[in-house]
Formats: C-alpha cells, structure tokens, sequence
C-alpha cells in the first residue's frame, strides 16, 4: 500500500519547487496584465451565461499561486514567505474585485444569470471541492513531470468566478450577492491553503529556523480555528440547500401526482421556498376551474404529503390566464413551429425554382435577340395522385427563335444549371 501512496516517487527537488512558488506569488507586470484580462474573460462568461468562456477565464487565472504560496509558508512557518503571499492575494482580489465591478457598472445587461447565482450560496460541497481540488494542485506542483492535473484544478477549484461574481454585487448594489460570493472565493483560498499545509508537511518540507513548541502549537490552533470558522456556516448553508431540493422534489411529485397524471394542462407554476416564512406552490390551469372548497381541500392534503408550512394558489383569472397560456406556447411550441415553416419554405423556394443570379446578362451576351427570359419548375400532374417537376424557360424576343437558336438555348441552359432537361417557349 505504501508502493501506491508513496508521493516521494516522483517528487521535485524541493529547492526548485520553493524557488517556482517565490517567483509565482509576486503580482506585477504580466502577471497584473494576464490577471485583469481573465477577469475580464470571467466578468463576460458570467453576463452571457457561458460556461466555456468562464472555464476559460479559469485556465488563465494566476490566482492560485499566493494561496499555494502561503500553504507553504504556513508548513515551514516561513513568516517572511506567509507575508508575501498574503499581500500578493490581496492585492490580486483588489484589482479582480476593482476590474469586475467595473465591467458590471459599464455593461448594459445586468441581470443575474444562472451562472451568477450559483456562486452566490456557498456550502460544505464548496468546501470539499476546494480542499480535494487543493490537494492535487499542491501534488502536481511537487512533482518533476507537472502532468495535466493543473488546468483541472484551475477548473475545479473556480476561483475567478466567485471573485468576478462580488465584483457584479458591488456594481449593482446587492450586497447579499456579494457576501456570498466573497464567502465562496474565501473558502477556496482557505481550503487550498489548508491542502497545501497538509502536503508539505508530509512531504517534510524543511521549517526556516527553528520554531519552539508554543509557536508551532499557536499556528495549528489558527489554521483549526479557520477551518472551523469556514465549516461551520457551510454546514449551515449545506443544510439549507438540501431542504430546498427537498421541498423542490416534493412540490415536483405532488403536481405531477394530483394534476398531471389527471390530464390537466398547467400553464404557469412558481414555487417560493422559505426556510421560515410560508412557501408557496402557485398554480395556474388552461381549462380546469376549482371551487373554494377543491382548493380548501387541496390545501389541507400538503402536510401529509410532506409539504407542511405550505399554501396552494391556484390562479383563475382571466387576464392571468391568457398572458400565461401565451407565454407558454411561445417558450414551448414557437421555436418549434417557426423553425418548421422556415424549412417548408426553404423546401418549397428550392424545389420549385433556380439560383439565377446574373442569368440574363450571360444570355443576351450568348443571345442578343432576347428581351427578357424566366426560369421555374413546373409541377405537371400525371395522374390523379401522381406528378412530375419539369424546368420550363419563357424568352422574349421580337421573332420566335429558330429550332437551332433553342436548340443551343437548352443546351445552354441545361449546361448552366445543371439540370437533364428543360422545356422553352416563347412568352408572347
């Protein structure tokens, strides 16, 4: 077991690994320059809604360093080193927190968007993500072959989006947006931080001078402390999102079973979670009319369908019921529809005429005794049920063409158009 778990096998000198993490924390220059363009970047995917432009602004982020830098300082207890990275970090979170709300006060389209609020109520799988994804960036830094775990940390640990997320707080005022954000993007530092500490002390990383007991122990409670302090409300937040989901699933299952299943058309639903107000399920039907008492009665049903503290609305107006019927064909069907007539259109352009761009000009340069000529497919009906497209030309001209005039006229045209054979007749 200790062959598989061995992180000696492979491991940098650690000379070098000290001399990379020093040079990497400073923020200056192209580091400053590459930091603001991925913030940027992220600011962007985040007010689009596009996950592959915000991976993007993750890959380039030199965020990590400073945090992976005071992991280190911390395990050799490098006061020195653990103040560098700190003031570098700060600096980076500056200029990311300075650089998104700039972007957001200036942009235009300022509403949140489901890549925002998911980095807005942080809990204990923000954590793990951020202490596992920590680990195998401190691992992957330790070791002489670096692999490809880097850009997958960068991606996992998602540190420039919880930072650009603030930054879209602050520009819009919405403060709860920022605290929980800024509590995202702390738990990632801290908990890479931690992974980090954990690693060079079982690598055995040298500590710089000699460090007595007291002091060591003084550390350890600061990093616990931390951790407890960074825990303690994910739990809380955990806890709440996962009665949320509950409830979501309950409400799901309770339509589906009372309403759907009864073939009854649901126009409009909105349910509104609390963890200690009322929630509410509202309702609105297509061609369903309740009484006061069928809603009284559905009402008294959702606590023993685990649905306590919950009131059902159902709405019945009809101004309500219009607008929302009309909004649900247009999100549901238009799409569809219009895309349908759009290629029954294109099929029909196609199949009953010719690309004939600066057709006319060739041919009077071929036959000058021409007026004017058009082009289209003809549908001949054979039978009852039966017929055929044939190409039909109609020229002008002040005398019928010779046969050996058309002649060359359908060898032209034919030629020119592609097509097996084509009928001329002069247009009187």
């Amino acid at each position: 077991m200790n062959n598989y778990f061995n992180l000696q096998d492979g491991e940098e000198q650690k000379e070098k690994v000290l001399a990379n993490v020093q040079s990497s924390i400073v923020f200056s220059g192209s580091n400053v320059w590459v930091l603001a363009c991925a913030i940027v970047i992220a600011s962007v995917g985040l007010n689009v809604n596009s996950t592959a432009v915000v991976i993007g602004a993750m890959l380039i982020s030199p965020l990590m360093a400073p945090i992976v830098g005071a992991g280190f300082a911390l395990a050799m207890f490098d006061f020195k080193l653990l103040r560098k990275s700190l003031k570098n970090l700060l600096v980076s979170t500056l200029v990311g927190l300075l650089f998104s709300s700039l972007y957001f006060f200036l942009t235009p389209f300022k509403e949140a968007q489901s890549e925002i609020l998911a980095r807005t109520a942080p809990n204990i799988y923000d954590v793990l993500i951020a202490f596992f994804g920590g680990l195998v960036g401190v691992i992957a830094v330790t070791r002489v072959e670096k692999g490809n775990p880097i850009p997958g940390v960068a991606i996992a640990t998602a540190l420039m989006p919880p930072l650009c997320t603030a930054g879209y707080g602050l520009a819009t005022g919405n403060f709860s947006f920022f605290g929980g954000a800024l509590f995202l993007y702390t738990i990632n530092c801290v908990f890479i931080c931690i992974a980090t500490y954990l690693i060079a002390k079982y690598l055995k990383y040298p500590s710089v001078g000699f460090v007595d007991a007291k002091r060591e122990k003084k550390v350890r409670n600061w990093i616990t402390a931390i951790t407890v302090l960074m825990i303690v409300p994910s739990l809380f937040f955990a806890y709440k999102f996962i009665q949320e989901q509950r409830f979501k699933e309950k409400v799901t299952e309770y339509v589906q079973k009372e309403f759907e299943t009864k073939n009854n058309t649901i126009v409009y639903q909105k349910t509104r979670y609390s963890a200690t107000a009322q929630r509410t399920i509202e309702l609105a039907f297509l061609n369903r009319k309740f009484t006061a008492k069928e809603i009284a009665d559905e009402n008294k049903k959702l606590a023993a369908l685990g649905l306590p503290n919950t009131r059902l609305i159902i709405r019945q107006d009809s101004a309500f019921l219009a607008d929302a019927s009309t909004k649900k064909i247009a999100n549901n069907e238009i799409d569809n529809n219009f895309s349908k007539v759009i290629a029954d259109l294109n099929a029909s352009v196609e199949r009953y005429s010719f690309k004939t761009d600066n057709l006319f000009n060739e041919t009077k340069a071929i036959f000058p005794e021409l007026t004017s000529i058009s082009l289209a497919k003809q549908e001949v009906f054979i039978k009852k049920d039966s017929s055929q497209i044939i190409p039909i030309a109609l020229y002008q001209s002040e005398n019928e063409l010779s046969k050996d005039r058309q002649a060359t006229l359908s060898d032209w045209l034919k030629a020119k158009l592609k097509i097996d054979t084509v009928e001329i007749y002069r247009r009187p």
